[in-house]
């Protein structure tokens, strides 16, 4: 039976989420990737117990995450039965709905019958009585706020959810979403969006800003760009990478000579402060403590290892921020205005 070290929390640093009484660790851990059916089992777990062991409390999935859709979730369901039953109360598990789950018209999107379907199927997958946070994926354009809103706050009220959160929602869908959750007194804590020295797009659409003024917390997924910002494909693409084996979500084309360029600078500044390319990739997001947590995914325990080190020098300099800026504007056709 697993034992957690007892040294877990000596290292890791845990930051409030916006203004609730919630903290989550300064690195979480996603299970988009290599926890479905297609992964090895012992190599997830090895990648928990990694996590646990040093303090990484906050372990995020969705019920499409896989492949197949669903997998993530039941294999983290037997990882928590066979190994962390008994530090359930240290766990902050999180879940989502709204992306396409099942077939027929309360499959996808964001009405008040598929997120609450969506959530008890996910809890029977993963075995629990409640995750800590229920996270709508995606703002439905076609159901109106107030029905969606609605169906969060019920999942809290029935006990299933402790808070709520919101993912890939824009300022103004935010501050629209914030005003009706408050009326229904609903704990809404949190946002997930993408943010990386090369995705800015919550500081464009008025996320970021929007998130801290409401006093609500922010965790950033794909904080390294899909591997981009690491030193993964400085030499070539790896016939393992994502490019190769699953072009759903990065695709070969997206690696220029002019995006290469600035990889390669960006690992120069890195060397210059004594880290890697990913650790300061990290490190940025959390510069301003206007990001709760950066949400990173490992094929093996060793990254969790390599990434953790990012919170040990979140300070940068004026002039640093200036060149990686330079760098990122070096590439208008990926430069969103």
């Amino acid at each position: 039976m697993y034992q957690a070290s007892m040294e877990r929390y000596y290292s890791m640093k845990y930051f409030p989420c916006g203004k609730s009484g919630l903290k989550l660790p300064a690195v979480s851990l996603g299970l988009w990737h290599n926890f479905g059916d297609t992964a090895s089992y012992e190599n997830m777990k090895a990648m928990c117990f990694t996590a646990f062991d040093n303090g990484i409390t906050h372990f995020d999935l969705a019920n499409n995450y896989g492949p197949e859709a669903g997998s993530a979730e039941k294999n983290w369901g037997r990882i928590l039965k066979e190994n962390f039953s008994g530090y359930r109360d240290e766990l902050i598990i999180s879940t989502k709905a709204g992306y396409d789950m099942w077939e027929g018209p309360y499959g996808n999107w964001g009405s008040r019958k598929y997120l609450l379907a969506s959530l008890d199927q996910s809890l029977k997958r993963m075995g629990l009585d409640y995750v800590d946070v229920f996270y709508h994926h995606r703002m439905d354009p076609d159901t109106p706020l107030e029905e969606t809103m609605g169906a969060l706050s019920q999942a809290v009220i029935s006990g299933k959810a402790l808070y709520v959160g919101l993912s890939n929602y824009n300022g103004e869908q935010l501050e629209k979403a914030t005003e009706i959750l408050k009326d229904l007194k609903c704990p809404f804590i949190i946002n997930q969006n993408r943010y990386s020295i090369f995705d800015r797009s919550i500081e464009q659409n008025g996320l970021k800003e929007t998130a801290v003024k409401l006093g609500k917390g922010i965790i950033s997924f794909s904080p390294l760009a899909q591997g981009l910002l690491t030193n993964r494909y400085l030499d070539g693409i790896p016939k393992d990478s994502r490019m190769v084996t699953d072009g759903r979500f990065i695709k070969k084309e997206v690696l220029t000579d002019k995006r290469l360029e600035q990889i390669r600078a960006l690992q120069n500044l890195a060397g210059e402060r004594g880290q890697t390319l990913a650790e300061m990739a990290l490190s940025w997001v959390l510069r301003d403590g206007e990001i709760t947590s950066v949400l990173i995914g490992a094929s093996k325990p060793s990254q969790i290892l390599d990434n953790i080190k990012a919170i040990e020098k979140t300070s940068f300099s004026h002039e640093e921020l200036l060149k990686i800026e330079e760098i990122y504007q070096s590439n208008p056709e990926y430069v969103l205005r």
